[in-house]
């Protein structure tokens, strides 16, 4: 079995890959990280969207199981919260809000972000064969035919980390399409689609008597050619709400406490600036911009080196306001286990390429559907909506319309969203019968509270709204 395997990048796609690279017995995995990492569920400098709602869908949270058994239940036992689709969530879509229904649908698991790291890392670091180390990764080393290792800068200077296989997971920041020109692999095509979104996001905590009230959330509307405004509140662990902003260009949430409840009171339905309105603040408002959607075709690449594999946000990012890239770091990393399994080591030819193709694949899913509904605001950067996007946009908003009273459009929205099923789930035929139907029931004229819930919320309103 091979010596030694480097993962660049102690984030979610790192430690996962890591964890896959030593239950394949690769004798010894070393995981590098520029930033020292906290011992706990704490924030740290290279996430720069982690203070931000973070969703771990049921098809990530699967992958993450196979890589890493239990994982769910520690993030539980920390104190994350599962959530049902089908009736643990007050929604108002861009067509209305969605009815909740008694009938069981997939879950979701929902904490901070920082939380989720720490419980992976934590867990794969409990394996003996994995080292994390202090170091920036500056380049590669090797051939275009096969990388040898990478590159380290560190208080002494440069030196090279050898390595029979590099994974590549350092994130939106990689720089891995540089590092491919420094091996004379030139010409790999990079997409960037830029809807401006702007994170606003600001802990609460949650009010006596409001433990059970549903994760909330006030869709952004991308049919209306204006900037796309959302809200969401959503519990973490600690007795904590994470309370979420995002608008695209034009209508970006603002960094102050006053404009923030403001921003939350101006959207189609006030429900979260009411919620807040009576809860006590826990920390300021903290923005992000760092939301672009970014391809990087390493896939595409008419020749790729033996010994290298990318993973994660490094071989595609996605605007977080969807909550994809914890879901698809996992899938790659689950792409890696199962190509080593096949090969039977990290050494084994085309092995690099193959994981490269099959990561690829749910990347390009879950770009679909970030740039398909991106493009429809007005002032996005890096594309616009073609006559394919106009078809698959009048069909999702008609689903969308038939979602509000129909469980089996529902359900075809919830399995896709979840990410426990590909999009063609949505072209099924009883999902496009029930779209082509419509709903049974009438348009709600509001939330789909219980009378607890309409107590919880009217004794927490301080708007008036």
């Amino acid at each position: 079995m091979s010596r030694r395997a480097v993962v660049v990048g102690a984030g979610l796609a790192g430690m996962l890959a890591a964890a896959v690279l030593a239950d394949a017995g690769v004798a010894e995995v070393v995981v590098l990280d520029r930033d020292e990492l906290p011992d706990g569920p704490r924030q740290r400098r290279g996430l720069p969207q982690g203070r931000h709602a973070h969703l771990l869908m049921t098809g990530g949270l699967r992958a993450m199981e196979e890589i890493v058994p239990g994982v769910g239940k520690r993030l539980l036992a920390a104190g994350a919260h599962e959530i049902s689709l089908s009736s643990g969530v007050l929604a108002r879509s861009p067509e209305g809000w969605l009815r909740r229904w008694r009938r069981e649908g997939p879950v979701m698991l929902t904490c901070t972000r920082a939380l989720v790291d720490w419980t992976v890392r934590a867990a794969v670091l409990e394996h003996s064969r994995i080292e994390v180390r202090r170091a920036a990764a500056v380049g590669l080393t090797g051939s275009a035919g096969r990388v040898r290792g990478v590159r380290v800068s560190g208080p002494d200077g440069e030196t090279d980390l050898d390595a029979d296989l590099v994974v590549d997971a350092s994130g939106r920041g990689t720089r891995i399409v540089t590092w491919l020109d420094g091996l004379g692999l030139s010409g790999v095509r990079t997409r960037i689609v830029d809807s401006g979104l702007v994170n606003a996001s600001r802990v609460y905590r949650v009010p006596a008597g409001a433990e059970r009230f549903p994760l909330t959330i006030v869709q952004a509307d991308p049919y209306v050619s204006r900037p796309g405004r959302s809200a969401m509140v959503m519990p973490v662990e600690g007795d904590r709400w994470l309370v979420s902003c995002g608008g695209t260009r034009g209508g970006e949430p603002p960094a102050d406490a006053e404009g923030f409840l403001r921003y939350t009171l101006d959207l189609p339905d006030p429900i979260v600036g009411r919620l807040i309105s009576g809860a006590e603040p826990l920390t300021d408002v903290h923005v992000s911009r760092s939301t672009s959607n970014v391809r990087h075709y390493l896939d595409k690449a008419p020749q790729w080196p033996e010994g290298l594999v990318v993973l994660g946000d490094a071989l595609g990012t996605f605007n977080p306001a969807y909550g994809q890239g914890m879901s698809v770091a996992a899938f790659g990393a689950r792409v890696l286990g199962r190509e080593l399994e096949r090969a039977g080591g990290p050494e084994a030819p085309g092995l690099a390429r193959r994981v490269l193709r099959g990561a690829a694949r749910p990347v390009d899913a879950a770009w679909a559907m970030a740039v398909g509904q991106d493009v429809l605001y007005p002032a996005t950067r890096g594309g616009r909506p073609g006559i394919a996007d106009r078809a698959v946009t009048a069909y999702t908003r008609r689903m969308t319309r038939a979602a509000a009273g129909s469980f089996a459009a529902a359900s075809a929205i919830w399995d896709v969203t979840s990410m426990r099923t590909p999009p063609a789930r949505m072209f099924h035929p009883a999902a496009v019968l029930a779209a082509l139907t419509g709903s049974p029931l009438p348009a709600l004229s509001g939330p789909p509270l219980t009378p607890a819930e309409r107590e919880v919320l009217d004794g927490l309103d301080r708007t008036g709204a």
